[in-house]
């Protein structure tokens, strides 16, 4: 298998890495070749090898990363047209409102639609008032990351909604686009994100109604 051999990457990465590759390759067996998948995985894991935060947990990173854009691929080129809508969530940071919404588009939608999120300028780590907030409607985010998107992520995307990230937020004419006037989490307290986060939820639900997607009772 290609992968990394930069000498920064330890010898548990390389081998973690080259588990990842093994599940991709099962999992997108028929659909992609093993070049494609293996240059998926090692430029994911470029995407997050600048986060020193996240060491440890790259090659995970990577794995969820690549598997997500493999999807995105799969979708425009018909492999995986299996009919229910694509929404992405894109914020600046990827850490407070598209990761709310995204929990609420999961936590409703099920698996009658599938949800992406991503950020201009992805932060380290998901807005911690954010978790709570979500948490306590019974909803975990902790385990999300931020991320950045990529042009198949949007391209693959039915319903692209934005957040804040302005002029930095991708544009691909003839798509579905929302922009979504929320006030920022960032450096607000639980009390302060209770607002915005069910302020996100209506909005979620009103979308999961346009697009004839029924939401999953609480």
């Amino acid at each position: 298998m290609a992968i990394h051999t930069n000498p920064e990457i330890t010898l548990d990465q390389q081998v973690a890495l080259k588990t990842a590759a093994t599940r991709l390759h099962k999992e997108f067996e028929g659909t992609f070749n093993t070049e494609t998948i293996e240059r998926f995985l090692n430029s994911s894991y470029d995407e997050f090898a600048g986060k020193a935060t996240m060491l440890n947990f790259l090659p995970l990173l990577a794995e969820r990363f690549a598997k997500q854009r493999l999807q995105a691929m799969a979708k425009i080129e018909g492999k995986g047209a299996d009919g229910i809508p694509v929404v992405l969530f894109l914020c600046v940071h990827n850490a407070g409102r598209s990761q709310m919404a995204l929990g609420f588009f999961n936590h409703h939608a099920g698996d009658r639609a599938v949800a992406w999120s991503g950020g201009s300028e992805p932060g380290d780590q998901v807005n911690g008032a954010a978790v709570a907030a979500m948490a306590e409607r019974g909803i975990d985010i902790a385990q999300e990351y931020p991320k950045p998107w990529t042009d198949e992520i949007v391209q693959a995307a039915d319903v692209v909604v934005t957040m804040g990230c302005g002029d930095a937020c991708p544009y691909f004419p003839g798509k579905r686009y929302e922009d979504w006037e929320l006030a920022d989490p960032a450096g607000k307290d639980v009390a302060d994100v209770r607002p915005i986060r069910d302020e996100i939820e209506r909005r979620v639900l009103v979308l999961l109604d346009e697009l004839g997607v029924a939401a999953k009772p609480n």
